[in-house]
């Protein structure tokens, strides 16, 4: 039996959540956090009507209410969505099979057939956490005895986002998984992967300060559908760039990645995620916790974090950071990201 809009109401003021489960959200409510221009408003986006925006005045993000949930858009105000956006699943729900959509969602790994794509097309919860931070909770996948949700913090100014992702053991057993959070980038950009500085050979042993130096620091997983002359990747001494194009197939790789960030130029719009790695951890598809993905249509910037088993009642977080640059120089070459990407990507961010 649906709730009437009044109990609704009630249940919101007094819990300071929306369940969006068949009663009607006024678009116009606006909620103020204790920041002077920090504020989360339910609006309209591309046909659905329940959906939460969250501004400080500089940024803005707009997460889905009536499916998934999905960060659909984050942008400053006076540029672009960063993300895809995919028209003919824009504003439709309830749909028996899961749908990409676009924007950023969690997921869970190892990828298999079943409950990496349970369906999510079903109202979402939120509540105001305070402090610019808001919790977004999916209906619980009881199928497979889990329960996601994330945490979105948006800074006080500038562009700077926070997301915790999290996942429960709702079950009445162990459960093994990864927690996989995967940003679906608009076309037409180039993404860039900083590599580790680079060292000669030692030549001699009497050279070698310790066996290290002759012992590799980096690995890459490669997928059935990935080849090594398509003209899309550039392997390069400092960055590894990959180009969206509308015009080849799809294409992945996957990185132990201890750089601690990954970037995407698209225009002049720099999109920088930062995400860690967990030395002596166990992560999915042969020890990676970087993961990126092309086809016609986006480009894909995928984190994991490690294969953790959890007892019933068990909880394993995920975390990410965005932030956008605006007015990115020129790029052409290795030298050239360097000098002009190079400082949002290093860890002395």
């Amino acid at each position: 039996m649906k709730p009437s809009r009044d109990r609704a109401r009630r249940a919101s003021l007094r819990m300071g959540m929306v369940l969006v489960a068949g009663v009607c959200v006024q678009s116009t409510s606006v909620h103020a956090f204790q920041e002077p221009k920090m504020t989360v408003a339910t609006v309209d986006f591309r046909g659905w009507k329940h959906n939460l925006k969250i501004s400080n005045g500089e940024t803005e993000l707009i997460v889905t209410l009536d499916v998934g949930p999905r960060v659909i858009s984050y942008r400053r105000l006076d540029g672009k969505n960063v993300f895809k956006e995919y028209d003919d699943q824009m504003g439709v729900a309830g749909e028996p099979e899961w749908k990409i959509r676009g924007g950023h969602r969690l997921w869970v790994g190892p990828e298999d057939e079943s409950r990496t794509y349970a369906p999510d097309n079903a109202p979402v919860a939120y509540q105001d956490l305070g402090g610019g931070t808001v919790r977004f909770t999916p209906p619980a996948e009881t199928k497979y005895g889990i329960q996601k949700e994330f945490d979105l913090r948006l800074a006080p100014t500038g562009s700077g986002v926070r997301m915790t992702h999290r996942v429960k053991n709702i079950g009445s057993t162990p459960t093994a998984l990864a927690v996989w959070s995967i940003s679906v980038m608009a076309p037409g950009g180039v993404e860039i992967i900083p590599l580790p500085s680079k060292r000669p050979h030692p030549g001699d042993a009497k050279n070698a300060r310790s066996a290290a130096d002759f012992a590799p620091n980096q690995l890459m997983t490669i997928w059935p559908f990935f080849h090594f002359d398509d003209p899309r990747w550039r392997f390069g001494s400092k960055f590894i760039t990959l180009r969206q194009s509308k015009d080849l197939d799809a294409t992945k790789i996957g990185l132990a990645h201890r750089e601690g960030a990954v970037g995407y130029l698209n225009g002049d719009t720099l999109f920088v995620k930062r995400f860690d790695y967990e030395e002596g951890k166990v992560y999915p598809d042969f020890g990676v916790n970087f993961e990126t993905f092309t086809n016609p249509d986006m480009l894909e910037i995928e984190t994991l974090g490690p294969i953790t088993t959890l007892a019933p009642g068990e909880i394993v977080e995920h975390i990410e950071s965005w932030e956008l640059f605006s007015k990115i120089g020129v790029h052409a070459d290795q030298d050239a990201l360097e000098k002009s990407v190079g400082p949002h990507l290093r860890k002395t961010q």
